[in-house]
């Protein structure tokens, strides 16, 4: 591994816990859209009853059925196409898998498989949008090189894995390019859900949270 590889860390992983801090109070089951190698499933079996973890990739979902404990059902699928039943969901969790979905197609899905009450939060990656999105961007690129050093620091002292690259990361599959701004998404997402909320946050994602009535 090169000095460079080992600096590097985990985004995703990163805002985990923000995301977990959105489910709602009474939370029984949970539907985790592009499960990818199943790394929060397990964090959020640690919080509900039930998952079911869902991915297209035959790879990802062989990597989740290794580490996920037995709460977590793992199922090779596309959300798409994937029969799901209606409002049996208390919420539904994706993890930079939305922004390889056409949003109209996707959103409609997910709000028909959430009971009334149930919550959508998801973490996405945002097209570049330099003309509104310069600023963050800027804080970004620094924010990312002091928190690498303090990471790797503390997982060389033993503290912790401090979001450590998975072995996995590799061959997940990565868009280069997402489709939509996070000014685009929230105007989608806005006509699809009304009441939806989607932020930017600082490290290359947007942060999109929908209660269901």
């Amino acid at each position: 591994m090169s000095w460079v590889t080992r600096f590097l860390w985990d985004h995703n992983a990163f805002y985990h816990r923000l995301m977990l801090r959105r489910l709602p109070s009474s939370c029984t089951r949970v539907l985790d859209v592009g499960c990818g190698a199943g790394a929060f499933a397990t964090a959020l079996a640690r919080r509900v009853e039930k998952v079911d973890a869902l991915d297209r990739s035959e790879v990802m979902i062989a990597e989740a059925r290794r580490v996920v404990p037995p709460n977590v059902t793992c199922i090779l699928g596309d959300v798409l196409t994937e029969p799901l039943p209606p409002e049996t969901y208390d919420a539904i969790t994706s993890v930079t898998a939305l922004h390889h979905l056409p949003l109209d197609q996707a959103l409609p899905i997910f709000a028909r498989a959430l009971r009334p009450g149930g919550v959508l939060v998801a973490i996405a990656l945002p097209k570049a949008d330099l003309a509104r999105e310069l600023p963050i961007e800027l804080v970004a690129m620094v924010a990312q090189r002091v928190f690498a050093g303090t990471f790797f620091l503390l997982r060389k002292l033993g503290l912790g894995t401090w979001y450590a690259r998975e072995s996995t990361h590799d061959v997940m599959p990565v868009v280069l390019d997402p489709p939509l701004t996070t000014r685009e998404v929230r105007a989608q997402a806005s006509a699809l859900l009304p009441g939806v909320r989607v932020r930017r946050l600082l490290f290359w994602r947007y942060l999109l949270v929908w209660h269901k009535p």
